[in-house]
């Protein structure tokens, strides 16, 4: 992939054209978007319980196993036998939901917990892929 670097304003017209500044640099979105390769996984976002932290229903997750999560990161868990992104409150043993209209689930030691990675890009589809049909 081929990279023009340039700006655009939305929402305002009359930018100069890509053509004028072209520069060609190589760059892939694999090495964009994913730092530890043989540790990465990616998954598909579904509801709208992430909303407030920019995750929407159909949201791609780029999800790293290599990281060690920390306090208030965005993770993907298996939490009871359900696969779940949630932001991980370690202090007080909890996952929230980036949306207000969703209780906190609370981490108890009967439950089947183990977080599968931390979310490290989450991309929005404008149009829909044709490898993503269900």
């Amino acid at each position: 992939m081929k990279i023009i670097p340039i700006k655009a304003a939305c929402g305002i017209t009359g930018f100069e054209s890509p053509a004028a500044t072209y520069t060609e640099q190589g760059l892939t979105l694999d090495e964009l978007l994913i730092e530890h390769p043989s540790a990465t996984f990616i998954g598909r976002a579904c509801g709208d319980s992430m909303r407030n932290v920019g995750i929407m229903d159909n949201d791609i997750l780029i999800v790293d196993r290599a990281y060690r999560y920390a306090h208030l990161d965005v993770v993907v868990a298996n939490y009871n036998g359900n696969f779940v992104c949630k932001i991980i409150d370690i202090k007080n043993k909890r996952l929230i939901s980036g949306n207000e209209s969703e209780a906190d689930i609370m981490i108890h030691e009967h439950d089947e917990f183990v977080i599968e990675g931390v979310v490290t890009r989450s991309i929005r589809l404008h149009k829909p892929s044709h490898l993503l049909l269900e």
